[in-house]
């Protein structure tokens, strides 16, 4: 129960070391000559310090404008709907067609939906993009209540009924069981803003098939372990004190454990990129892990439930999933088309954990599924880098303007 209050006096600490090597990065130079090379190395030296820190807030998508065609158009976020535990943020463009609607459903996870950039930035031309921007539960007053996996289940639909009758879903990773049961439920109860299309890229629809470590990892110990193991109280400091978090620093320690040996050969490829003033080459490195180490907690409800309904008892993929009371009927489905895009190398959502949603959406004719392997990729290349960019999203595009 400690964890988090420990984790956060290490922090403080270290936030004091990282203020003291940026003063010095930026004395040395006015100091003495910059040009030697064993200067050089202690200044950059001294930059790797200062920069090799987690955040807490939410990066910004530094989306201002996008080409529709042959013209720059500004691209301005708008707040549609909020609740304290996620808002309906809009990139809003002023264009004279009018585009279809998509809305991307962000994983709640260790890392904020600005995960989600690259994917919105390739959509946003030739789509109204709307996307689910979740909070940090950590500034999220306990007042305001439990967040579970129903209540993610009820922001989906919530926020599809802000949008209006006529958009399609997209759901990467994690929100896929959330996003297949939400249209479910929408569709069963003849809902009008059921989405048009729905897509599923890398999710974990059933884990069962081809478990990965993550999965493995899931089952290895029952839910009180996870409870008892992972779960830690908001430091009194902050607005969501008191409030029990899965917190982001030990996800993020989960996750960069998997590949401890890539994470480690990026930090010393940095390094050298930067001795030897390779910029480019630096900074690329250094934005993947400004946004890897921005973290955020999640609702211990919400982490817990998941575990046990998605990863442990496989409650979607076996048809015993509920929401509100009643059973979760997949087989309502019959009017959204699907889309399911997997990886290759996905090593977090194996291959035919995503195609499951297939056998459940059973009263979908076959034209109406479609499904996608794309060679070549891991986890994050299915929305993300060149092979999202021109080979996924066509895909993806044809899909919607199918179901327009």
């Amino acid at each position: 129960m400690m964890m988090y209050q420990a984790y956060q006096v290490f922090d403080d600490v270290g936030a004091f070391v990282r203020m003291m090597a940026s003063m010095a990065t930026w004395s040395l130079p006015q100091a003495v000559g910059g040009g030697h090379a064993s200067l050089r190395r202690l200044r950059v030296t001294y930059d790797f310090i200062a920069r090799m820190r987690l955040t807490h807030e939410r990066p910004d998508y530094g989306i201002k404008s996008v080409m529709v065609g042959n013209d720059a158009v500004e691209v301005r976020e708008e707040i549609v709907y909020s609740t304290p535990f996620g808002s309906l943020l809009h990139f809003k463009k002023d264009v004279a067609t009018a585009q279809p609607r998509v809305l991307l459903i962000a994983p709640m996870s260790g890392h904020f939906a600005t995960l989600l950039r690259a994917t919105a930035r390739t959509m946003l031309p030739e789509h109204d993009v709307y996307i689910t921007d979740w909070h940090n539960v950590r500034n999220v007053s306990v007042w305001h209540g439990r967040f579970g996996l129903e209540d993610f289940i009820g922001h989906i639909i919530r926020f599809l009924e802000a949008i209006g009758p006529g958009a399609h879903a997209m759901a990467v990773c994690q929100p896929g069981p959330a996003a297949l049961a939400s249209v479910a439920v929408m569709a069963e109860s003849q809902n009008p803003n059921t989405p048009r299309s729905l897509t599923l890229m890398a999710a974990p629809i059933d884990t069962r098939i081809n478990p990965s470590k993550v999965n493995t990892f899931a089952t290895s110990h029952p839910i009180d372990w996870f409870e008892r193991n992972l779960i830690s109280s908001v430091p009194l400091r902050f607005p969501g004190a008191l409030r029990f978090v899965y917190p982001g620093f030990v996800q993020l320690t989960a996750f960069m454990y998997m590949n401890l040996e890539r994470h480690v050969q990026a930090q010393a490829d940095l390094l050298t990129h930067r001795l030897n003033g390779e910029r480019q080459k630096a900074l690329q490195i250094a934005s993947f892990y400004d946004e890897y180490l921005a973290i955020m907690d999640l609702a211990a409800d919400f982490y817990l439930e998941t575990v046990r309904l998605v990863f442990q008892e496989h409650a979607l993929a076996r048809g015993r999933l509920k929401w509100q009371g009643g059973r979760v009927d997949t087989g309502a489905i019959q009017r959204t088309p699907l889309l399911t895009i997997e990886g290759e190398r996905d090593d977090v959502c194996s291959v035919g954990q995503t195609l499951a949603a297939h056998d459940l959406c059973c009263n979908l004719r076959p034209r109406q599924k479609n499904h996608h392997l794309q060679p070549g990729v891991g986890h994050y290349g299915v929305f993300s880098g060149q092979r999202w960019q021109h080979e996924v999203y066509p895909l993806v595009k044809k899909h919607i303007l199918a179901s327009e």
